[in-house]
């Protein structure tokens, strides 16, 4: 059975998404087991002693002045998970619930947070039974972590709430009694070591820049195709300009676009047909590296999130201290956030702008009008260029960065928030709009490159060409188009494409 051992230290990025879409189990490592035990003995002593400890013996954010007495921890606990369930909206999809509940699972494994190992194994044995508790996509501020939503994750812990259980939506206690999981009573600290984190933010944020990196090179897959329909020049993507100005996603995009395109026969050099191209074409391996390079870093900020221990207060059991402090706050996390929003934004910006140039015979190099040849009476691409304008535009709206707003909450001792959730969730609904975008794209430079006379495309893009052949036809009379977008979308999530060509070609940058 393929399996992720987790240390609270080692966790990648490739790891969450095999646990979150492909199922495969989770499993704690020896040390981290020995660390959990540990930190909980602390807990145990500081209530055996009644020392004041915030979250332990004393009451959440405002009520952090409210001593606790030991006998009332328990009722404490499941206050503090029945009370904060207050998430609305749509649920959170599958994949997104499974990384949660890893993530949560692999920052409680680093022993800093005092939780029992018994409630930590009943989270992954709900994520290795298929146990997927209903939890709300909006109510979180990114503050004091994700609370609300992770509030809902924890109620199907404890037999409330609702939950996913073999594709039935249930309640959690049933769902849990069908997958033979034993409920958990809270103790000290548990309540809030569950739900005092950034993982919500974080699940929905990792998907959705390992989905980002994939399409960015769907995207420069698009771009060579329309680079092929316009007979575009490829002088501009020489190694040579790119290594006096060595950014790294330059640099790659521009070796994908040469690899794509090698052995084409409808490319051009410069002077052949025109010394330049626009912007939209000349300059894609500086405006798809700009976003590559955006996306490299937010790569970079989730893999340090999701190793990290979040929650507060955070126990160090070797120093037999308890400190206060604020890891659980999302800024860093809101800001990567909303710059992985900006960047996969341009990708669908530029993409839209080089359908533009397919559609108008102004722009086209010779193509007929809509790349339709019975113009007037058929409309052939004229609204699948709309359609894309107008998912550009409301991308421009989502990326405007959430994180850059504030409003103070728990009566203003948590006075400054992230809003890093809202700035996770914008990002994952611009990745939606940006791959419809680019299947736009594609359709219509596969149209173009028949109307155009294929002569013979390049060594990658024949490959895709070719994909989307088999599914859908040349337009010669309109046709009912959401059908054939749909479908090239489809075709995009299913990574077939790229699959394929890194397969014949080597592997795409």
């Amino acid at each position: 059975m393929k399996k992720v051992i987790i240390d609270g230290n080692s966790l990648t990025l490739e790891e969450l998404v095999k646990v979150a879409r492909e199922g495969w189990q989770v499993e704690l490592s020896q040390e981290a087991i020995e660390k959990v035990e540990k930190a909980r003995k602390l807990v145990d002593k500081f209530v055996d002693g009644e020392k004041v400890v915030y979250g332990i013996t004393t009451g959440f954010g405002k009520f952090s002045d409210v001593v606790i007495t030991g006998d009332e921890t328990v009722t404490l606990q499941k206050n503090l998970i029945i009370s904060h369930a207050c998430g609305v909206g749509n649920p959170l999809d599958e994949d997104i619930v499974r990384g949660i509940m890893l993530l949560r699972a692999n920052a409680l494994s680093k022993g800093y947070s005092g939780i029992r190992l018994s409630t930590l194994k009943t989270l992954i044995d709900m994520i290795n039974k298929g146990v997927h508790p209903i939890i709300p996509e909006k109510g979180s501020l990114g503050a004091s972590g994700d609370l609300a939503p992770l509030a809902h994750m924890v109620l199907v812990m404890i037999g409330e709430g609702e939950a996913i259980y073999k594709g039935e939506r249930m309640s959690g206690k049933e769902a849990m009694e069908k997958a033979n999981i034993s409920t958990v009573q809270l103790t000290s600290k548990e309540g809030l070591a569950l739900i005092n984190g950034t993982q919500v933010m974080t699940s929905i944020g990792a998907l959705t820049i390992y989905d980002s990196i994939n399409l960015s090179k769907i995207a420069d897959v698009a771009a060579s195709l329309t680079v092929e329909a316009l007979n575009g020049i490829v002088d501009a993507f020489d190694e040579r300009v790119q290594r006096i100005r060595p950014h790294k996603g330059q640099i790659d995009t521009a070796k994908n676009l040469l690899t794509l395109l090698e052995n084409s026969k409808m490319t051009t050099r410069q002077g052949e047909l025109r010394v330049q191209d626009a912007y939209s074409l000349r300059c894609i391996p500086q405006i798809h590296g700009g976003s590559k390079d955006c996306f490299e870093y937010v790569k970079e900020k989730i893999e340090i999130e999701i190793n990290s221990a979040t929650d507060n207060p955070l126990i160090f059991e070797n120093e037999e201290d308890v400190i206060s402090g604020g890891n659980f706050h999302g800024q860093p996390m809101a800001l990567s956030f909303d710059f992985l929003g900006i960047g996969l934004s341009e990708l669908a910006n530029l993409s839209e702008r080089r359908l533009e140039r397919l559609v108008n015979p102004s722009l086209s190099n010779g193509l007929p009008a809509f790349l339709v040849e019975k113009g007037g009476l058929n409309s052939g691409f004229m609204i699948v260029q709309y359609s894309a304008a107008s998912l550009v535009s409301e991308n421009k709206v989502l990326a405007h960065p959430a994180s850059v707003d504030s409003i103070p909450s728990s009566a203003n001792q948590e006075d400054h928030v992230s809003m890093g959730t809202i700035a996770a969730r914008k990002a994952r609904d611009i990745l939606g709009n940006v791959r419809k975008v680019l299947a736009m794209e594609i359709l219509a430079a596969c149209q173009a490159i028949d109307l155009r006379g294929n002569k013979g495309l390049g060594k990658g893009t024949d490959i895709a060409y070719n994909i989307v052949r088999e599914h859908i036809t040349t337009i010669e009379d309109d046709r009912i188009m959401y059908k054939e977008i749909n479908t090239c979308e489809e075709i995009l999530k299913s990574e077939k494409i790229i699959n394929e060509i890194e397969n014949a070609i080597g592997k795409l940058l």
